[in-house]
């Protein structure tokens, strides 16, 4: 027996179309399969040929294609094209030198960010493996759950509640049965299946009662199935390009290339520049001048930002795990931190998920053991799965013996639908009377009575009466109760009911359930409130109830806009409206969408959490799909990340990781941007003014080397309370302010050394040595001793004053006494400011063109590094003030 394939091999869709309407048996045997599944060694066959049940299969890259990545980014592709260029035209040991200089920035950038991603993927796939969508299989005739990308056309499958179809299969056999198909077809309502042959002709694919699709998942009911198609063949795989594409660019993302090409343009603009005033002034057109504009370029090339990214997120993705927030994709982490909406479901994140019997009364709300012992009978006796509302009536089990339950007979059942909304069982007493019992939502309920029952009395179900009979299941409703109408009827000698039987029943009373608050829901919207996220409740549940549970948790209920408002608004109606409404019910799944989308126009970042089938497509949209690892399939595979248990408190604590990570990566931003940018004009004057190069090309390289490595640790810096206080969502804005206030300050401190180093210690001549002389010669010793003097003085002011600066621009609070860098950051500044100062006193110094500095210098170069951090600090403070930054 073999599977039906096209000529390339592949499963023929139209098939899964046709299973519909044969008989089970020739479906078994056209997939060449049976009723106890497939073999182990068919499976690996089918699987060689068809592949991973995946719709978007995820690529495993190894370690060549994650170090091609790191290669090919622009910084790094422009660092090779400057040591090509520098080994090219290098004349000397110290122009091979600076190219190797280049070289080890070229690796530290690449190999540290390599290691990292590395590190970020392992920790990634082991976080991952604690999420596993499977799916219960026949494998060799025995049960075995394995996980859903191992299917392979002809599997036979187990589908109980909550499971999410692995396929597109047709059912082999199904008990009540109900699947959601609202991702597919937008359907809010669950569609009844069977296992029985549908011959219906010009009908879509979709409409078949004996097919299920995969995407779509089990409400209620148990089944046995067969995989007809698997991954992209399916109907889902078809439809769901739009889903499982590439992930939607970060304003973050966007932000942070914008920042790279601004700093290569300056590069661009700024090289050539340098080399033509430095030829014009020095009348000098050589290897040194073209060597200097190269560094010069280097030295404006963010190469650790690529890094430095990855570091950040990956840290904070393992911080966040031990914080129970699992995260699926590293790029959503940015959004988590800015979010400044989070729309959530009401059951299970604001309520405690368990559903207790609070109250059995008459029409009057009265108590009524009567109506409590019907509702235990009709729990008891109806079959197929038992939900939370029936579990919560059967926990009263000292009924059981009191209505000598085992003592009663079952005649009959008419099942739940969701069209009409109730059941009924028939049940027969010890004493041979027959009565129909009947329960579901109200105002079902009541269409079908035509009495109701007071202290024993029967009364006529007069209009007049049917308006108080509904204001007490409302004030029910209203105090955060879900209700059930209980009826019932008595038999005569029938030994089977229908649907017919279900009229002239007489309403005995209600049951209300209640899903308590939890004790920590008002605790942590609160808390989110304080960290400027604001919590919205969209439920498909009604207003009533919603209402109840929002007023006591802290939310604003008092405007409740519903799914048929919802429906009728246009899209700038609604972006208006849910900037005033923090509770929505009723909803479908395509109303959570649109909801979400409405709040995206409106400038916000929207988190969106669900655990349920129907907000797939909202977790989709949302700026962050957040899920549970109890949700069902589907909303896990929607999620980008996943909380290990449902508790607002676990999200409030992941936020604040969030916008930890954000920081440190803005960090760097800043610190580059104004940085570079300060740069610009020293270099530009220091290429005019002197008739030397200001610092030699290798001396620029091994500056910048320094540098990088001081901001290695920036991952691991302290975050201050007050900066993750509130959402910081990318701003342009706000990085330009800092390019143009900050930046111009370091240009100010190099030009006071460079006066000092010019006019001062140049007409003083100090420093100059026989081995100087020896060196440069008696006529250019004091020229070439004056030059190398200002090259050191610069190199240590310069890397001095670059490498401390980061503890003033790393905090918007006073540095070293309000804020504390991590130990890391503090050690590796104090290593290279030590390494700085040690340079031209050292073994490396003839071969980098360093001289020892004039003790003199010191006490200047702390004045310098003084003046510049409180000048710093007070333009920081002003701009603060100002809220700038």
């Amino acid at each position: 027996m073999t599977v039906v394939k096209n000529s390339k091999g592949e499963h023929d869709s139209n098939f899964v179309h046709e299973a519909a309407k044969k008989e089970i048996s020739e479906v078994l045997q056209t997939l060449g399969t049976s009723p106890n599944g497939l073999t182990e060694m068919e499976v690996a066959a089918r699987f060689e040929k068809y592949g991973p049940n995946e719709v978007a299969q995820e690529k495993k890259h190894g370690w060549l294609h994650r170090l091609w990545i790191a290669v090919r980014n622009p910084l790094v592709i422009l660092l090779t094209v400057l040591v090509i260029i520098t080994f090219a035209t290098a004349g000397d040991a110290s122009d091979y030198i600076g190219g190797f200089v280049m070289i080890a920035m070229i690796l530290l950038a690449v190999f540290l960010r390599l290691i990292q991603e590395t590190k970020a993927d392992n920790a990634a796939a082991k976080l991952k493996a604690m999420i596993r969508v499977t799916a219960t299989v026949l494998r060799d005739g025995e049960p075995k759950e394995i996980p859903l990308k191992e299917l392979v056309p002809g599997d036979v499958v187990k589908l109980s509640a909550g499971d999410m179809i692995p396929g597109d299969v047709r059912l082999i056999s199904a008990k009540d049965l109900f699947v959601i198909q609202a991702t597919l077809t937008g359907e809010s309502l669950p569609v009844e299946k069977n296992d029985a042959l549908d011959s219906r002709q010009n009908i879509s694919v979709i409409e078949h009662s004996n097919l299920c699709f995969l995407g779509t998942s089990v409400e209620i009911g148990s089944a046995m199935a067969v995989v007809v198609a698997t991954g992209p063949k399916t109907y889902f795989g078809k439809m769901a390009s739009s889903l499982s594409g590439q992930q939607v660019e970060t304003a973050f993302d966007k932000g942070v290339k914008k920042f790279t090409w601004l700093m290569i343009c300056f590069m661009v603009v700024m090289s050539p520049m340098v080399f033509f005033i430095s030829g014009f002034t020095k009348h000098s057109w050589g290897k040194d001048t073209f060597l200097f504009a190269l560094a010069i370029a280097v030295g404006l090339t963010p190469e650790m930002l690529p890094m430095i990214v990855s570091v950040c997120l990956s840290k904070g993705a393992l911080a966040m795990s031990k914080k129970k927030v699992i995260v699926k994709r590293l790029n959503s982490i940015q959004n988590f931190g800015a979010m400044d909406v989070l729309c959530t479901d009401k059951t299970g994140t604001l309520t405690i998920d368990h559903v207790i019997l609070e109250l059995y009364c008459d029409v009057f709300k009265k108590k009524s053991d009567p109506v409590l012992h019907d509702a235990y009978l009709i729990s008891h006796f109806q079959t197929g799965l038992k939900n939370v509302l029936d579990r919560a009536v059967l926990k009263y089990q000292e009924l059981h013996h009191e209505l000598s339950v085992e003592k009663h007979t079952k005649v009959d059942e008419i099942p739940f639908d969701f069209s009409r909304r109730m059941m009924s069982v028939a049940v027969e007493a010890p004493d041979g009377e027959r009565k129909l019992i009947t329960k579901g939502a109200p105002e079902a309920v009541f269409t079908r009575c035509t009495h109701f029952e007071n202290d024993g009395e029967i009364f006529p179900m007069e209009p007049i009466l049917v308006g108080d009979l509904v204001q007490q299941v409302n004030e029910l409703s209203e105090d955060g109760f879900r209700v059930l109408a209980i009826a019932t009827k008595k038999l005569g000698s029938q030994t089977t009911v229908s649907k017919a039987d279900e009229s002239d029943l007489i309403l005995t009373g209600y049951l209300a359930f209640l899903d308590p608050p939890k004790d920590t829901a008002s605790k942590a919207i609160t808390a989110l409130r304080q960290h400027g996220v604001t919590v919205k409740v969209l439920t498909g549940d009604n207003d009533l109830v919603t209402r109840k549970v929002c007023n006591e948790v802290g939310i604003h209920a008092e405007k409740i806009l519903l799914g048929s408002q919802v429906e009728n608004l246009a899209d700038e109606q609604l972006a208006k409206e849910v900037e005033t409404t923090d509770v929505f019910a009723r909803l479908s799944p395509a109303h959570k969408k649109r909801v979400v989308q409405a709040l995206q126009r409106n400038k916000h970042v929207v988190g969106f959490m669900g655990d349920g089938i129907n907000d797939a497509p909202a977790l989709r949209a949302a700026d962050v799909g957040l899920s549970v690892d109890t949700a069902v399939d589907i909303a896990k595979e929607s999620a980008d990340m996943i909380l290990l248990e449902k508790n607002l408190m676990v999200l409030e604590e992941g936020v604040i990781e969030g916008r930890k990570v954000f920081a440190n990566i803005s960090k760097y931003i800043r610190m580059g941007a104004s940085s570079n940018f300060g740069n610009m004009f020293s270099v530009l004057g220091a290429s005019a003014w002197f008739p030397f190069l200001p610092m030699q090309p290798l001396q620029i390289l091994t500056n910048n080397l320094l540098y990088d490595f001081s901001q290695v640790p920036i991952p691991t810096d302290n975050v201050g309370a007050r900066y993750i206080a509130k959402p910081r969502p990318w701003n342009i804005g706000e990085i330009a302010k800092f390019i143009i206030f900050i930046g111009p300050i370091s240009s100010i401190f190099d030009y006071t050394t460079f006066s000092v180093m010019w006019f001062f210690f140049k007409c003083k001549n100090v420093g100059l040595t026989p081995e100087l002389i020896a060196r440069f010669g008696d006529d250019a010793a004091n020229h070439t001793h004056a030059a190398a003097l200002f090259n050191t003085g610069w190199f240590v002011e310069s890397i001095m004053t670059q490498t401390l600066i980061i503890h003033v621009i790393r905090t918007n609070l006073i540095p070293f006494i309000q804020s504390r860098a991590s130990w890391q950051l503090t050690m590796t500044t104090i290593l290279i400011m030590g390494i700085g100062a040690y340079l031209p006193f050292s073994p490396l110094a003839k071969l980098l063109g360093f001289v020892p500095l004039p003790w003199q210098f010191w006490p200047i170069l702390a004045t310098t590094l003084l003046c510049y951090v409180g000048l710093t600090q007070l333009i920081k403070a002003w701009m603060v003030r100002k809220q700038w930054i």
